[in-house]
């Protein structure tokens, strides 16, 4: 058994156990979390799925999966966060590390990082994770993984200065990010450790983990940065005219770096 680093101020982070609520009532939190219900709904490959929501925290993704009819189950390093998602109805959920899942090969349909490849900063941890969930998914199953882009700090100090809310992030910080990728805030209030990567990068790390060829799908992509986004998300024509577009460009090569968030998925070889 393999003893991982993990870093405490991640930890700290979390046992805070507000990730729910950042994707459930900030605009950009919503449109988040739309997008990816949207997207894995599209993507996964099927109905009545044995899914592993690997890093899934409080359960935000397990809860609207398992109602969805899937049979989910969950792992994640921090106790108190699986606590929680244990008692969500249709959900096992266990203490673990997406470094060395604790499951034999072929066990599910789906295997999805929904934001450990985010705060595992260095880059052979990251393809051991990916690899994890290869190993574990069913041939012919899907593994899907988020990561945050690598322009996201610089924009978001850019919507700082347009909103005039301060993100804890120095214009000197956002522009250092954008050429190494290392975020690291002093204020966890706002969040914590993680990569930002290009979606280059990401595509490399799954061949390198033996899943070639994945597709990659921007998530907010550009219209997340949008100042007023709440009005386009709480007026119905405007969001569904908003949802309807964000399809459109979703797998646009050009403009998956322009995203927040990226989906990356690659379906396991029979």
């Amino acid at each position: 058994m393999t003893t991982w680093e993990f870093e405490a101020e991640i930890e700290s982070y979390y046992e805070r156990g507000e990730e729910g609520a950042r994707l459930t009532r900030s605009p950009r939190g919503r449109l988040e979390f739309a997008r990816m219900q949207d997207l894995l709904r599209r993507k996964l490959p099927g109905g009545s799925l044995d899914v592993l929501d690997v890093g899934g925290a409080t359960g935000i993704h397990s809860q609207w999966l398992a109602e969805d009819g899937h049979r989910v189950t969950l792992i994640d390093p921090v106790a108190s966060q699986v606590a929680v998602a244990a008692e969500l109805p249709g959900v096992t959920a266990v203490v673990g590390d997406a470094r060395e899942l604790p499951w034999g090969d072929a066990t599910f349909d789906a295997v999805l990082l929904m934001g450990p490849l985010y705060h595992l900063t260095d880059r052979a941890h990251r393809v051991q994770a990916i690899a994890e969930a290869k190993r574990c998914a069913r041939p012919g199953g899907v593994v899907a993984a988020v990561t945050i882009n690598r322009t996201s700090g610089w924009c978001d100090w850019l919507l700082s200065q347009s909103n005039d809310i301060d993100r804890k992030i120095s214009a000197e910080d956002s522009l250092r990010i954008l050429g190494d990728g290392e975020l690291r805030f002093s204020d966890q209030d706002m969040f914590t450790t993680a990569y930002l990567a290009h979606p280059g990068e990401v595509f490399e790390e799954f061949a390198d983990a033996g899943l070639k060829a994945p597709a990659q799908y921007a998530v907010q992509g550009f219209p997340g940065y949008i100042p007023e986004l709440e009005r386009l998300i709480d007026e119905p024509e405007a969001r569904r005219h908003l949802m309807d577009g964000l399809r459109v460009i979703e797998a646009e090569p050009s403009l998956l770096g322009a995203s927040n968030h990226l989906l990356t998925v690659a379906q396991v070889p029979s």
